[in-house]
């Protein structure tokens, strides 16, 4: 972690995240704010909610997005670092644009974002980029003079990213009876997203198979399973699985599914299994209804012991790396050396998003990239 304490050019971090309902009359309008432009009817869209109406119509993401906010608020102050930390999100309150309006009017023109989402592609990259856009087209319409706004390189690979998912997959490892600890299989999981956004997602001169988005978190499930080993002296065989599927049958996603994936490795005589949230910063709906209630479904129906590690959420390493990510950006756009911090092969990504990184199904102005309308 670094020293010096400066974050100029910048005056203010923002939280920026996907937001979720907080209550069951959210739950339609948060839909509606997620799909908008898509033209799904209301019908259907309660039937996508039911998971969310299983949970009394609450996302456990706003509330873990206020434990973030706190844990980074309490390591920059600890820490002397004195960045104010605003929130806001894409598709519920806190809005984005709403959040954008009040730095705005407390002064703020250098803008640091921060997205909950560690992994390269459209929608988990690109897209925020867009609402950030979006956002800024509707202030300068309104006649507000426009921040400068830059974005936090992915995390995935920073220590304080990856070091407390070691701990979690441990900790569930410890969980699981004795005798089928030591053979039990780690199914890293993260959310399926269409093959042709996986392909071309990160710079182009990576676009192909899986793009950087399949490397990325195979990094990661390399450098846990790695740590893993050299902690408790146990192999565990692993792979990368995916959930959450959403969209048209037809489209090809990337496979396999978790709950086939623990009918086959249950087939093929595994005593256990781990899954580790990988791609997810937080324990968020996704992996709340796809993980706790599915898959466990799935594991309990097979007769397969099965333990969920935990996802980063407020761990205080993970506070420390934005605090590190803040002062290694603030530090590159004062023009000085700088040795980004980054585990495994891949090294540190890119600071600023390329032309062609992670495309959109269709061309948009896009905030924080080289070809950001708001340089």
């Amino acid at each position: 972690m670094r020293d010096a304490l400066d974050a100029t050019p910048y005056d203010a971090l923002l939280l920026l995240s996907f937001g979720g309902p907080e209550g069951p009359d959210d739950v339609v309008p948060f839909l509606e704010n997620v799909t908008r432009g898509r033209g799904i009817p209301k019908e259907r869209l309660k039937e996508v909610g039911r998971h969310y109406f299983l949970f009394g119509g609450v996302s456990p993401i706003n509330d873990q997005n206020r434990a973030l906010l706190d844990a980074l608020r309490k390591d920059f102050a600890d820490h002397g670092l004195g960045l104010p930390i605003y929130w806001g999100n894409r598709n519920w309150a806190p809005y984005l644009t709403d959040t954008l309006r009040e730095m705005i009017a407390d002064g703020h023109r250098r803008i640091l974002v921060l997205a909950t989402s560690a992994y390269a592609s459209y929608s988990g990259c690109r897209q925020y980029r867009e609402n950030l856009a979006e956002s800024l087209a509707a202030l300068e319409a309104e006649g507000l003079e426009l921040p400068k706004i830059d974005k936090l390189r992915h995390y995935f690979n920073h220590p304080g990213f990856v070091e407390p998912m070691v701990d979690g997959v441990i900790e569930s490892l410890a969980e699981l009876p004795k005798d089928v600890r030591d053979g039990a299989h780690i199914a890293f999981s993260t959310h399926s997203i269409p093959t042709a956004s996986a392909d071309t997602s990160g710079p182009v001169e990576g676009h192909g198979e899986g793009g950087a988005y399949v490397a990325q978190h195979l990094e990661v499930a390399r450098l846990i399973a790695d740590a893993v080993r050299e902690r408790t002296g146990v192999d565990h065989p692993w792979q990368l699985v995916y959930q959450s599927r959403s969209g048209a049958p037809h489209i090809p996603w990337l496979e396999p599914d978790i709950c086939d994936h623990l009918e086959e490795r249950h087939g093929s005589g595994v005593p256990a299994v781990v899954i580790a949230p990988i791609g997810f910063v937080s324990d968020h709906m996704e992996v709340l209804y796809d993980l706790d209630t599915e898959a466990k479904a799935k594991a309990e129906e097979l007769g397969l012991p099965m333990r969920r590690s935990a996802t980063v959420g407020a761990d205080p390493r993970f506070a420390a790396a934005i605090r590190d990510l803040v002062l290694e950006r603030a530090g590159v756009e004062r023009g000085q050396e700088v040795t980004p911090c980054a585990l495994g092969a891949l090294g540190a990504d890119h600071n600023v998003c390329p032309v062609g990184c992670c495309p959109a199904r269709a061309a948009k102005p896009a905030a924080a990239g080289v070809d950001s309308p708001y340089a």
